[in-house]
This record gives C-alpha cells, sequence and structure tokens, in this order.
C-alpha cells in the first residue's frame, strides 16, 4: 500500500490523460438529474466528485450506494455507474434498474461485467487501469466523473488546470505530509478515532474513515459540522481518554462553521488529550481536497505498521463475497 499511495500524484496526472483520450458520446435526452451509483472506493469517489463541483452544479446528484435506485429516475437521468473491478454485485443490480428506466448510462471501471455491457449497449465507457487494489485507485475515478459532468456540460473545466497544479503542490509539500501523517499515526494508536470536518468535505473524512478500516484494520467514526452539533455533541458527556479526534480544516468553510468548530475544539479537549487539527494547503477547493485524502491515505498506511498489519488485506470482505456467492 506504501508503494501504491506514493503514486498518488502520478495517477492524477494519468487520470487527466485518461480523461482527455476518452471519446464520448452526446446524450439522448436532456438530463435533468445524476445518480453516481458505486460502492466503497467507487462509491466515495462520486460523493467526492460533487463537492468538488458543489458550486457549479445546478441539477441534484445523489449518490446511490444499494442494490437499488432511487423511484425519480428515468430518460432524463443519468446516471453514472462507478466499479473498479467491474464485478460488485450491488453495482451491477442497480445498473439493471437504470436500464430499465432508460437512463442516460456512462461507466467507470476497470472492466469485468460492467465493461462488458458498456460496450454491448455502446454506454459513454471510461476505462481505469488495472490495480491489485481498487481503493488505492480513487484518484482516477474522481477525476473521471468530473470529465463525465464536463462532458454533458454541467461543469467547466477549471478542474484541468486545478489538478495539474494539485499535482506541483503535493510533490512539494510530500515531505511534510509523509512526516505529519507517521506523527499522527503514533498518536492513534490504540485509540479509536473521530473524525470531523466541515459539510462540504464530507467525502474527504468519509473516506479517511475507509482508509483506516481498510489499510490499518480498526474502527471509528466520521461526522460533520454543522450537523454534529445538532445530536453528536451531545454524546461527548460520554467522551473519553481512548478517543483521538481528527479535525480536517479549509479555507473553503462556511465562516459561522469555523466558529463552531473553533468552541468544540474546546470541549473534546475536556475528554480526551488528543485533538488533532489539519489546515488544507491549496489554492483551490479540488487542491485541498486532494490534500486531505493523501494525508489521510499516508496515516493509514503508519497506522497499520503500527498495528503489524497487511495493508492490503481484505479477507473478511472476500469470506463475505464467498458466502454470497453460494446463495
Amino acid at each position: 500500500m506504501r508503494r501504491l499511495v506514493k503514486q498518488f500524484t502520478a495517477q492524477l496526472s494519468e487520470a487527466l490523460e485518461i480523461g482527455e483520450k476518452a471519446n464520448l458520446k452526446p446524450s439522448k435526452n436532456q438530463i435533468n438529474n445524476i445518480v453516481i451509483t458505486g460502492l466503497g472506493g467507487s462509491g466515495i469517489g462520486g460523493k467526492i466528485a460533487t463537492q468538488i463541483v458543489a458550486d457549479q452544479l445546478k441539477i441534484p446528484a445523489v449518490i446511490n450506494n444499494d442494490y437499488t435506485m432511487p423511484k425519480f429516475i428515468n430518460e432524463n437521468t443519468l446516471v453514472i455507474v462507478s466499479s473498479f473491478s467491474g464485478n460488485t454485485e450491488e453495482t451491477l443490480e442497480a445498473l439493471k434498474v437504470a436500464q430499465k428506466a432508460n437512463s442516460e448510462i456512462a461507466c467507470i471501471t476497470h472492466g469485468g461485467k460492467l465493461a462488458e455491457i458498456a460496450k454491448e449497449n455502446d454506454y459513454n465507457l471510461l476505462i481505469l487501469p488495472k490495480a491489485f487494489s481498487p481503493r488505492a485507485m480513487l484518484t482516477y475515478s474522481v477525476i473521471q466523473q468530473l470529465y463525465l459532468f464536463n462532458h454533458y456540460g454541467f461543469v467547466n473545466n477549471d478542474y484541468v488546470e486545478q489538478t495539474k497544479a494539485t499535482v506541483a503542490l503535493l510533490d512539494k509539500e510530500v515531505e511534510d505530509i509523509i512526516s505529519t501523517a507517521k506523527q499522527t499515526a503514533r498518536a492513534l494508536q490504540n485509540k479509536t478515532f473521530v473524525t470531523y470536518s466541515e459539510s462540504s468535505m464530507e467525502g474527504v473524512i468519509v473516506r479517511f474513515k475507509q482508509q483506516i478500516n481498510e489499510n490499518s484494520k480498526a474502527l471509528g467514526w466520521a461526522h460533520v459540522f454543522p450537523e454534529m452539533n445538532h445530536n453528536e455533541l451531545v454524546g461527548w458527556a460520554g467522551g473519553k481518554e481512548e478517543y483521538a479526534v481528527i479535525i480536517f480544516r479549509s479555507s473553503y468553510e462556511h465562516p459561522r462553521s469555523s466558529v463552531r468548530i473553533d468552541i468544540c475544539k474546546d470541549i473534546f479537549k475536556k475528554h480526551t488529550s488528543t485533538v488533532l487539527e489539519f489546515n488544507a494547503k491549496g489554492d483551490s477547493f479540488l487542491a485541498q481536497t486532494f490534500y486531505h485524502i493523501l494525508l489521510g491515505d499516508w496515516i493509514s498506511v503508519y497506522l497499520a505498521e503500527l498495528y503489524k498489519v497487511d495493508d492490503v488485506e481484505v479477507e473478511v470482505i472476500n469470506f463475505l463475497k464467498a458466502e454470497l456467492a453460494k446463495i
């Protein structure tokens, strides 16, 4: 996994090349809404992509992580089907629903059944490089979804230059990011992690949670401001020293959310001495998003090393798939 995380910026650059070379067809119908369907790393890529361009999207964009699909989908819905392997059970079932609804369908995958179906039906198809750990390929998923948004006319192409600038930024900051990640992993060791951000970066902290779950084999949770102020904050009456709070900050936060976070830090500190705060670097929301994603990926890798676990292994998921296949 360390080798794969080291390829993060190279992946961003390659993802741009894939998007530029894609031969995409126009939609047959007017698009009134978007549904991105996928699980795990494929699903969270959709969440992150929509948050990066939230200030441009003028139609609803829904993230779907299930076998079923929202009842509103029809011929005026763009359904982006994302599965790195192309064989994700839930995603293929959701695709069938989209087909029955005669939706506009675009697919993002490395291959498998999804690629076969896309080719058979002449759907727009973006092919990703092969990898033995799909969760390490998030960069490709996010960038390809931005290309699809641009292709269908929902956003401009500012993300191209912003991604190039992000590559330069992360290459410059990588040593500092790694140093911070090592220190953070030590602080998280033998703790239950609690991750917060402003709502605009919810995709980032969910991704961080997923990486700690899969790479570090550890449990914790994530929540966002201001919503957590209306429920979870009260739960901090039961806060304990065993909890480690990680707050991912952005210069794009709503001013009132920033105030809320600052006040709540003092509340957290009454219950645990481990309250860590990271301020993203970058001149665009896209850059700050990927800055935090890379930092989180490195934290998960170093925490896995401290726990002496295999950061690639996901045997329990493989066991689940095998059991499901028997039914």
